[in-house]
């Protein structure tokens, strides 16, 4: 894992190489720069495949640069195939995508398995590509001259004026995070999932490459058949992803992800040392025992790291300012330190299990979505639809059943926090109904436009793009980079989520169990007692230390200089959330106050 950063167009070198050194967390092993006229072109090397000298970046061959950051896992299958037309002088995933190039041109994407942000410089053409389910990030900036990162730090030094963009701030209002192409610094965009840019004759356009619905679904509709190919795909997603020329550790909480990770890798020889979380004085939260019994159970080496509510505290800021923009996961912060513990372990790759929820369907308001859609089907509901649009209510379900009766989309992510209607009462601004759909809009006409008519499958396909991409993975991108590590997620393998996405919907949610094929999958790794485990998830008690650290008061005062929100209004949220409700919004609020306070005042 690496990052990459540069620059067409005019620079100062002394201003970009400064620049450049905010993502030396990324890579300490090597920084590479090729500077010319009107090109900064560079590289922060984590050597975790082919160490030596020969496989530092950017590989130059020929008019091609490329920077590169992820992994390739069948690189060397490409590498054998190349061989005849490419001669090879080193041993990494890199100059393979040059080979790759050479042949296939900008198609050489499709024939990649892994995780990637790329920038490909053919002479006066530069090519950005961001890996299929968003695994790695990618930064751009279009002004007098082109910048692109890793991060969003390297290119902040070149912004005229730091504003706030307010479709971000929207945006991440409603779903936890900027939607993409936003970010919270005006000017400054990213790629989403599976998109690339081209960039030539200073003009910027950005494309998909990639798309999940391009799957015809219903090919597949025998559980038996399904199962036998999860089991292979599972084992061969996983099994790729133990290659490498450094240690690697793996996450492991009480739930049946990681636990499947660890199983698979022990059947390929890999009894990986992995490590759990736990909170001084707060066990209801704590993971450590399940943990430890599937540790047991599968004979793995496992290490617990307990925080305390200061070491939380203390890192909150640190983690925050790690992340560049807001982003509403309190988890940040606990994973934060996991990560800083693995590191000083010794570890550079550590596998993680995000992904497996998504696309087999592991929330369990999936299921209380889809048993709800079918209130569309009642003839008679005039009423029902008067009566809540005369009788309004904070709760969740109140909002749910209104937008059914009001025709409008049920779904909009598992990472929905606030509504339209509570923006517009929150807010010193008019924030009308059905104001946060544009920002999910292109996901949806894409939906609509394809061959799926199954809701169930929109979950799974709208939650991979922001809730998993945008949420989930820029905080596991984040935090571990932070440390110098690189975090493999061998459930967001594309080939799996391709096959997932081309089964009857009905295998998926037809039982009413969460996960269900995926346990039935398992069934000869696992026993029934890790199976039937209820999901935690990466719960912590960030609210409790927000209490008793004071720490709330930073959203009122920064609400006084900014007036963003009504005072009365925040004031009751703030209220409110003593009684464990609307948690998630104030942490929202919290965080957004505190890259306020740092960036605009």
């Amino acid at each position: 894992m690496c990052g990459i950063f540069g620059i067409i167009g005019e620079y100062d070198a002394s201003k970009a190489r400064t620049a450049l050194s905010k993502l030396s967390h990324r890579g300490r092993d090597h920084c590479g720069i090729i500077e010319k006229n009107q090109l900064f072109f560079a590289h922060q090397r984590l050597s975790i495949q082919d160490l030596q000298e020969n496989a530092h970046q950017p590989f130059k061959y020929k008019n091609i640069l490329l920077s590169f950051n992820g992994e390739i896992y069948n690189y060397k299958d490409l590498k054998q195939e190349l061989s005849q037309s490419f001669e090879f002088k080193s041993s990494s995933d890199g100059e393979v995508l040059i080979a790759a190039y050479l042949k296939w041109g900008i198609d050489f994407v499709l024939h990649l398995r892994g995780m990637f942000a790329i920038a490909l410089l053919d002479k006066d053409t530069l090519y950005l590509f961001r890996d299929r389910l968003g695994k790695k990030p990618l930064f751009f900036m279009h002004a007098k001259s082109f910048i692109f990162a890793s991060e969003i730090k390297a290119i902040t030094p070149f912004l005229q004026k730091t504003q706030m963009n307010e479709d971000a701030l929207m945006s991440y209002l409603s779903f936890l995070a900027p939607t993409p192409p936003h970010t919270f610094f005006q000017g400054i965009k990213k790629l989403a999932a599976g998109e690339y840019l081209t960039f030539k004759d200073n003009v910027v356009t950005v494309q998909r490459y990639f798309d999940l619905l391009d799957v015809t679904p219903n090919i597949i509709t025998s559980q038996e058949e399904v199962v036998a190919s999860l089991e292979k795909l599972l084992d061969e997603s996983i099994s790729m992803r133990l290659h490498a020329d450094v240690p690697i550790a793996s996450l492991l909480s009480g739930g049946i992800d990681s636990a499947a990770i660890n199983a698979y890798a022990l059947k390929h020889s890999h009894n990986l040392q992995t490590y759990t979380i736990g909170y001084e004085g707060f066990s209801k939260y704590d993971e450590t025992g399940n943990a430890e019994n599937t540790a047991s159970y599968l004979g793995l080496k496992n290490k617990k790291i307990i925080i305390s509510q200061d070491d939380f505290v203390d890192a909150s800021d640190t983690v925050l300012d790690t992340l560049d923009e807001p982003l509403n996961d309190p988890a940040a912060v606990p994973l934060y330190l996991l990560f800083q513990s693995i590191a000083k372990d010794g570890y550079k790759v550590v596998m993680s299990g995000e992904g497996s929820d998504e696309l087999f369907l592991g929330y369990r308001q999936y299921f209380e979505y889809l048993d709800i859609e079918n209130a569309r089907n009642l003839k008679h509901k005039n009423w029902l639809k008067n009566y809540f649009k005369a009788n309004y209510s904070q709760h969740r379900e109140w909002e749910h059943y209104k937008r059914i009766f009001n025709d409008t989309l049920l779904f909009r992510t598992s990472g929905e926090n606030f509504t339209d209607l509570q923006k517009n009462n929150l807010m010193k601004r008019n924030v009308k109904e059905g104001h946060s759909l544009q920002y999910i809009q292109s996901y949806r006409d894409r939906f609509e436009l394809s061959v799926h008519t199954h809701e169930s499958t929109w979950y799974s396909y709208i939650d991979l793009h922001l809730y998993q991409a945008e949420h989930f993975l820029t905080k596991l991108d984040r935090v571990s980079m932070a440390h110098n590590i690189e975090s493999r997620t061998p459930f967001l393998d594309h080939e799996l989520a391709s096959y997932i996405f081309s089964l009857s919907p009905q295998l998926r949610h037809e039982s009413g169990v969460t996960k269900s094929l995926l346990k039935k999958t398992l069934e000869p790794y696992l026993n029934n007692v890790i199976l039937s485990r209820r999901k935690k998830g990466f719960a912590n008690p960030y609210y409790e230390y927000l209490l008793s650290s004071n720490k709330l008061k930073l959203i009122e005062e920064v609400n006084k200089e900014t007036g963003i929100f009504k005072e009365k209004e925040l004031n009751e949220y703030l209220k409110t959330s003593s009684n464990n409700n609307f948690k998630k919004h104030i942490w929202g609020l919290y965080v957004l106050s505190i890259w306020i306070k740092k960036n605009l005042l």
